[in-house]
């Protein structure tokens, strides 16, 4: 008996620690923080755009972001992932910086960002459908691809509209 639960104490923490590095753990964490930035960045477009356009584009980061969101905390606690709560500190950074601005400047860096930023949501995803290891991790970001997809064109079209000069 006493083999028995020193081989179990030995084990637990090794299960915890496995169970918070799962081999998808990376792109859990990174989704979490990018969703929760792009529902907190398009309510403040909500706020600050003067552009109609661009609080329309707010709004929808809000709805279909907050959606996603949903979708992979429900996965994540599925499979006792603890997601962050918060974006990271460069998107922190990035919110920060759009909180001072107004006017036509807030909407083209918003505009800016937002091109950036799906781009490289889109680029994550991609790689987590090709090369993930956690089957429902994969089918999450296969699922969630076509969004981040509209998206991009729908904020490069903006970008096309307002004159907005983005790297293509």
């Amino acid at each position: 008996m006493k083999t028995t639960s020193c081989a179990l104490m030995a084990f637990l923490p090794m299960a915890a620690w496995a169970a918070g590095s799962s081999p998808d753990a990376k792109f859990y964490k990174h989704a979490a923080e990018g969703g929760i930035a792009e529902v907190q960045l398009g309510q403040l477009a909500q706020e600050k755009s003067s552009d109609p356009k661009v609080k329309d584009f707010g709004s929808l980061m809000v709805s279909d972001h907050s959606a996603v969101n949903d979708k992979l905390k429900a996965l994540a606690a599925s499979k006792s992932i603890d997601l962050p709560s918060s974006p990271s500190v460069g998107e922190m950074a990035e919110k920060a910086k759009l909180e001072v601005l107004s006017g036509t400047t807030f909407d083209k860096s918003y505009i800016k960002g937002m091109v950036k930023d799906h781009k490289e949501d889109i680029a994550m995803f991609e790689k987590e459908a090709h090369e993930g290891k956690d089957p429902e991790a994969k089918a999450f970001a296969i699922a969630t691809l076509p969004t981040l997809k509209t998206h991009l064109k729908k904020i490069e079209s903006l970008a096309s509209s307002d004159a907005v000069a983005v790297n293509r």
